[in-house]
């Protein structure tokens, strides 16, 4: 049973079991056989005390996998997070967005590449991967060096991990950096290209992972030091970082991208969503026929570039 579920959904919880596991010391109750009133009432306690709809939600999910009972799709659970829902209904982290371009003109001015210190080229590659495959950080922290393919027209990045939205029968992300032949400053391909040289000598013997410290002893890093980097080069480019987070990058290259008349079908494709998203790309009802369209849009680069 474990073993169905990511660390990270383990670490999330883990908290709910910390909680439950003092409610029941406190109520004389089960453990591991409540009645569905205990988990009812569980529910109310942690709503009363401004626990949110997502938090109650996950709280269901992870009570539902420690006693069964159908507990995630019984009718009066699924009534009850409905009324949380209602009296304190959840919204978008996000109600507008940040302009691409303010990033990519200020990594623009960190050029020629083989200029760069070691630091300023990872941010870079790291903005830019960021920006042109709108992919988690999660993601990006799993891009091995053995993975990276040089095409004509660019370069083919797989990630084989599993990760966030990997599950049966669903394709594992296909990573695609277009080559800017006219606009080298923030050509994605081009960056990752110098990075690997300029952390050719560097990378410590049997390190494949794409990203390394830029301090001795040069080790991999882990998505939390990428977020980092992101929002250092988010910061001095003037986003705001006490309101957009490094996952935001995410949401402005989407958003790019869909202003700049690219179809639906390709930001999904790209940014890796599943099929809760095929409304969309059933109503544009485009084929996906340009690899490099996504990056270029959000970059602002032409089809000749």
């Amino acid at each position: 049973m474990l073993a169905s579920i990511s660390d990270n959904t383990m670490k999330q919880y883990s908290v709910t079991y910390k909680l439950w596991w003092s409610f029941c010391l406190e109520n004389s109750i089960k453990t591991f056989d409540a009645p569905l009133s205990a988990v009812i009432t569980f529910l109310v306690n942690l709503f009363n005390k401004g626990a949110s709809y997502g938090t109650l939600n996950s709280h269901r999910s992870a009570l539902s996998l420690l006693l069964g009972n159908n507990i995630g799709s019984d009718e009066r659970v699924k009534r009850l997070l409905k009324a949380f829902y209602r009296q304190k209904p959840s919204h978008p982290k996000y109600t507008t967005t940040w302009d691409p371009k303010t990033v990519l003109d200020h990594v623009s001015t960190w050029y020629p590449n083989s200029d760069l210190g070691l630091f300023e080229i990872t941010k870079k590659l790291a903005i830019l991967l960021a920006l042109c495959t709108s992919h988690r950080v999660q993601t990006l922290s799993l891009i091995k060096i053995t993975n990276i393919n040089k095409t004509v027209s660019g370069i083919k990045i797989l990630i084989p991990d599993i990760i966030k939205t990997s599950a049966a029968n669903r394709e594992q992300p296909v990573l695609f950096l277009p080559y800017f032949v006219n606009n080298p400053s923030i050509c994605p391909a081009n960056t990752l290209e110098d990075y690997l040289q300029a952390t050719s000598k560097l990378r410590p013997e049997g390190t494949t992972n794409l990203f390394l410290s830029y301090k001795k002893p040069f080790k991999m890093v882990t998505s939390q030091t990428i977020s980092r980097w992101i929002k250092q080069t988010l910061a001095e480019s003037g986003v705001d970082i006490s309101i957009f987070s490094a996952h935001s990058t995410r949401h402005a290259s989407t958003s790019a991208a869909a202003s700049a008349g690219v179809c639906i079908d390709t930001i999904r494709k790209t940014a890796g969503w599943t099929s809760s998203s095929s409304m969309f790309a059933q109503f544009y009802n485009r084929p996906v026929t340009d690899e490099g369209a996504f990056a270029r849009s959000v970059c602002g680069v032409n089809n000749n570039d």
